[in-house]
């Protein structure tokens, strides 16, 4: 791998194989007063995020501090961006300064890939290298790391994906979580149902691997998992339901509709929680929520795609 730009990016083989390197150095890691690997020492770790973030920011920079990296936190408001620079000029100088991976995160759908594209022509140009690039969520395009611990969490929760039915619910619209989660957990062998209001779904979504409703009571029994969505307001220019209440009483997770799922079924949510609208504070703090070890395998999984990136697969992680 040179980047992860998508989900897409990885076979089965490959994204089980990262699973895999994750646990892997969760392992490493137990047992350790400090924590702190030697993996990435003399490697140089920038952040670049235009919006804003506490898990993803947070999980990536103690991942590359844990394996010893020095990480460079860069934000948007705070740097020449908010003078105008673009958004190639500011990759080309953190490249310039030393970076050797890049994780990027912009409102713009495509914008890393666009960088991966501009430190390859320059790689190509000069002879040299470019530094490694890492999707960290690009507008409502992606975001692959969330959807890879996502299935961490999953795989440990439920013991496998494979022929597991994970419903994800709520705006799909606007979440590049959620596409991020259908196409993976696809590939590794899972059946996924869609469930949101007609006007929270994306143009082209029947062409998705993934099964579309409307009715969350009827898709929780027998559900292996549920994951819930933020309805991110923040993106939206208009009514695409009528109220906050409305929208809890059709797609919030209670507590009610917490007793339709089984009890070995597992609670999800990316982060961050409207606690009362879209999840009941009671759920997101049960047995069944698995939303703190998602965070917890957040770094693991970042530490595994950094790892794969910046050193390769043959050397040991301890």
């Amino acid at each position: 791998m040179r980047h992860l730009l998508t989900v897409g990016d990885l076979d089965r083989a490959a994204a089980t194989e990262l699973l895999d390197e994750a646990e892997r150095f969760e392992q490493a890691l137990l047992g350790r007063e400090v924590h702190k690997l030697p993996t990435l020492r003399g490697r140089t770790v920038m952040t670049v995020f235009y919006e804003n973030s506490t898990r993803t920011r947070v999980s990536f920079e103690v991942a590359g501090k844990w394996m010893s990296a020095d990480v460079i936190n860069v934000s948007a408001s705070s740097s020449s961006v908010s003078k105008g620079e673009s958004l190639r000029d500011t990759a080309l100088t953190l490249h310039a300064a030393g970076a050797d991976a890049l994780i990027v995160r912009h409102p713009a759908s495509g914008a890393a890939h666009q960088v991966a594209r501009w430190m390859d022509a320059w790689a190509v140009s000069s002879g040299g290298s470019g530094p490694a690039i890492i999707n960290a969520g690009d507008g409502t395009h992606e975001h692959p790391t969330q959807a890879l611990l996502d299935a961490l969490t999953l795989r440990q929760r439920l013991g496998d994906i494979e022929g597991k039915r994970v419903v994800i619910v709520g705006d799909i619209l606007h979440s590049r979580v959620a596409r991020s989660n259908v196409f993976l957990l696809n590939t590794l062998g899972a059946e996924v149902v869609l469930v949101s209001p007609r006007t929270l779904l994306p143009v082209g979504v029947d062409a998705w691997p993934a099964r579309i409703a409307h009715s969350l009571d009827a898709e929780l029994p027998g559900a292996d998992a549920v994951m819930m969505l933020r309805v991110q307001a923040e993106r939206m220019n208009g009514g695409f339901f009528p109220s906050p209440r409305e929208y809890s009483i059709n797609y919030g997770l209670s507590e009610r509709r917490l007793a339709l799922l089984s009890e070995h079924a597992a609670v999800l949510h990316p982060g961050p929680m409207l606690r009362g609208m879209e999840i009941a504070s009671p759920v997101a703090d049960s047995a069944q929520a698995a939303i703190l070890q998602q965070v917890t395998n957040g770094v693991h999984m970042r530490m595994a795609v950094l790892f794969r990136l910046l050193v390769g697969t043959q050397e040991a992680v301890a």
